[in-house]
């Protein structure tokens, strides 16, 4: 029955049809359409495993050829939006193409707008960020300096109340050597002008005139 089907395939659609088979009991039978079976097997092989044919090259270089116009239809496409973006080759549009290349143009805008807008927010909040930080290490600085103001503060009045303990006990000390060393000049109750023995002796040998002293001088 196989082989019949076989037969009836080569027949119906003129093809070239070999068929090979085996048994349970390992007999052959086999079936070709053409003069030989061994033309057949080697055609198989060479269509399997051989080199590409000539059509098989040609139906690939074929599809290259499409593929290569395509995308220069497509690049050429794109430089002519590009151009029409541009406002350039403008006449041959029409007021639909003119419309949509509005909008393409209002939407890129838009686009534009709102990335350039992002950009400036983040740009501000950079910023923002920065001057927080240069904030911060203001009040650290300034915190330092004023804790480095007082520590100086109190080493100079610990300084100049050491310096004036000094002074007050070094005054102190000096006090009862300059009692020691000024001593007070006794001096004589009245004044007397002259050498005291000439006066003695000028009292003493002096003559006397008269022991009657007058009533006034009394």
């Amino acid at each position: 029955g196989l082989l019949k089907k076989a037969y009836e395939l080569s027949v119906l659609c003129d093809a070239e049809v070999a068929l090979i088979v085996f048994s349970n009991r390992g007999k052959l039978y086999e079936f070709c359409s053409s003069s030989s079976m061994m033309k057949t097997l080697e055609r198989y092989q060479k269509c399997n495993y051989g080199p590409p044919e000539t059509n098989v090259v040609s139906r690939e270089t074929l599809s290259s050829q499409t593929e290569y116009m395509k995308l220069k239809h497509k690049v050429e496409s794109l430089q002519r939006s590009q151009r029409n973006l541009l406002g350039e080759d403008l006449g041959p549009l029409s007021s639909k193409e003119l419309e949509h290349l509005e909008k393409q143009l209002d939407a890129s805008l838009k686009l534009i707008r709102s990335t350039r807008t992002q950009f400036m927010l983040d740009q501000l909040m950079d910023l923002q960020r920065r001057e927080q930080a240069l904030c911060e290490a203001n009040k650290s600085l300034r915190r330092r300096l004023e804790e480095s103001s007082n520590v100086s503060q109190q080493v100079w009045e610990h300084n100049a109340a050491a310096a004036a303990a000094a002074a007050a006990a070094y005054g102190r000390q000096q006090q009862p050597q300059d009692d020691g060393f000024f001593h007070p000049i006794e001096c004589e109750p009245t004044l007397q002008i002259g050498y005291h023995d000439q006066i003695t002796i000028a009292a003493v040998s002096g003559p006397s005139t008269s022991s009657y002293l007058p009533g006034w001088l009394a």
